[in-house]
């Protein structure tokens, strides 16, 4: 048995930054970043939670870490690459299914104190997008936060639906219905009850109609500035 650990430990492979932050990914996907502990870490790799600390100043540097990550999986174009329009829908399009991956990341993606390299190669990206399409400094920064405001707002609302698939809404929606008071006295909200379970109720669809009613109405906006 001892020889047994002592192979084991010379199979295990060397513990290194990378590694302790995708550890640390997998265990924020499954219990939400809440469940991150300098503990909990060291148990999933097996290791003394002290170890840690040769690679990572703690919890906020992972968490720090892992936000770069979540940016290094939205897709931006250069500067030039897409017409503007193009370019801001396909980030808009990617931010939203980064957080549907990482859930435990709404709420953390901006106000870093210290942001990694994806966060500042993207941003500088869309701001110089942005830019390149004519909106003047100002504008292009009111743009950034309607689109924003918008995709982080979305996602989390998304993050707390009691359903994943359009077709999991009739079941919500039966549900609701078994619990609420007289659905008479709502006559809207049977209306939307009974249309929602006979459609179901897409949120990609809902995504990119609010999106492209921004990206038009921001269209307007660089005309006039």
């Amino acid at each position: 048995m001892a020889r047994q650990a002592k192979t084991n430990r010379r199979r295990r492979a060397p513990l290194t930054r990378e590694r302790v932050l995708r550890a640390a990914l997998a265990l924020a996907d499954a219990g939400g970043h809440e469940a991150l502990s300098m503990r909990n870490l060291g148990k999933e790799l097996g290791v003394e939670a002290m170890s840690l600390y040769n690679h990572v100043a703690g919890k906020e540097d992972i968490v720090d870490g892992l936000v770069d990550i979540v940016f290094s999986e939205i897709e931006v174009a250069a500067p030039g690459e897409l017409d503007w329009k193009a370019a801001m829908r396909q980030r808009a399009l990617s931010v939203r299914a980064a957080l549907n991956r990482h859930r435990w990341a709404v709420g953390l993606m901006e106000g870093r104190l210290n942001p990694g390299p994806a966060s500042l190669r993207n941003h500088d990206a869309v701001m110089g997008c942005l830019r390149e399409a004519g909106f003047p400094f100002r504008a292009a920064v009111h743009a950034l936060s309607v689109m924003d405001a918008y995709v982080y707002g979305f996602a989390l609302q998304e993050k707390n639906l009691p359903f994943d698939t359009a077709d999991q809404v009739s079941e919500v929606m039966e549900i609701q219905r078994q619990h609420a008071p007289e659905m008479a006295d709502y006559p809207y909200l049977v209306e939307v009850a009974a249309e929602m379970a006979k459609a179901g109720y897409d949120y990609a669809t809902e995504f990119e109609f609010g999106l492209d009613l921004i990206l038009d109405a921001l269209e307007r906006f660089r005309a006039g500035a």
